[in-house]
């Protein structure tokens, strides 16, 4: 006879072994690299998506200080990325387009953009700051959690959040096919990545159905986050349109960066209808029938 019930995943030991595992990383080397700012930025994620997950089963003034200090420590490390993704762009562009890129050579700002800087074997005093404040901001908040009792969290209630959840992406979803603004898809994507993030925790509820869910989400949220970095890219060059525009070749550059947005959109449209119809309930498409406890 089957179980009546399934146990979600702890709650508690995830939360603290994003936070640990970012502390690893940010001590492994005298300035991390690229994969370990990577990593950490999306422990940080991670970690804030399962905060807002447990929100309303937390005091509200000990979610609102750890979910500012994860956020400072994202915020902090959002500018050493951008310039290695830029880098990573922009070669890919030149790979695809070398004559272009000829003509381009000259264009000091995609040098600059372009040229990998050497790593200092020891970090400047700036950035022994920033490191300072985010091992700070890390070791308080592991500290904090660890002395939370997770215990008596109501998986219904954790259910209900989750739910809430979709239904914000729903609305993101919503407004971004009525309005492309990027500002609106990076905020559909944020959204959908706390969906992506929340729903590891409820998929002993009916395995193969959220592990669907979960990798289509992973591949939606990555294809906007490569929009997301092309924009990005477009204002790293201070690039505006003008009809009297004395550089032709920056426009054709711009215009192939343009192409490579389209072509994410295209794969993100057809998937992000099916699982964020407006009216759909996201209990029903992942058909959770057994009662949790």
């Amino acid at each position: 006879m089957e179980p009546d019930y399934v146990k979600l995943r702890d709650i508690k030991p995830a939360l603290s072994g994003y936070i640990r595992d970012a502390l690893i990383l940010l001590k492994k080397d005298p300035v991390p690299e690229e994969d370990a700012v990577h990593d950490m930025r999306v422990l940080m994620k991670k970690s804030r998506a399962v905060l807002k997950l447990i929100s309303t089963q937390i005091e509200s003034e000990s979610f609102k200080r750890d979910y500012e200090s994860l956020r400072e420590v994202g915020r902090i490390m959002s500018l050493w990325r951008e310039t290695s993704v830029h880098r990573k762009i922009l070669k890919d562009l030149r790979r695809k387009n070398q004559e272009l890129f000829s003509i381009l050579q000259d264009n000091e700002k995609l040098g600059i953009l372009m040229s990998k800087p050497e790593v200092p074997a020891e970090p400047s005093e700036s950035m022994k700051n920033d490191l300072e404040n985010i091992g700070e901001h890390l070791d308080k908040t592991g500290y904090r959690i660890r002395f939370q009792s997770f215990e008596n969290l109501d998986p219904a209630l954790l259910l209900i959040s989750l739910e809430n959840t979709y239904n914000i992406v729903v609305d993101r979803f919503i407004t971004c096919r009525n309005n492309l603004k990027p500002v609106c898809l990076h905020e559909f994507r944020k959204k959908a990545k706390d969906l992506l993030y929340q729903l590891w925790f409820f998929r002993p509820l009916n395995p193969g159905s959220v592990k669907a869910l979960e990798k289509k989400l992973d591949a939606l949220t990555q294809n906007l986050g490569r929009f997301n970095d092309l924009n990005q890219l477009i204002s790293a060059i201070d690039y505006k349109y003008q009809t009297t525009s004395a550089n032709p070749a920056l426009d054709e550059l711009v215009i192939h960066i343009r192409s490579e947005q389209d072509r994410y959109l295209a794969e993100v449209w057809p998937q992000a209808i099916k699982i964020f119809r407006p009216g759909q309930k996201l209990i029903n498409y992942l058909g959770f029938k057994i009662l949790m406890v």
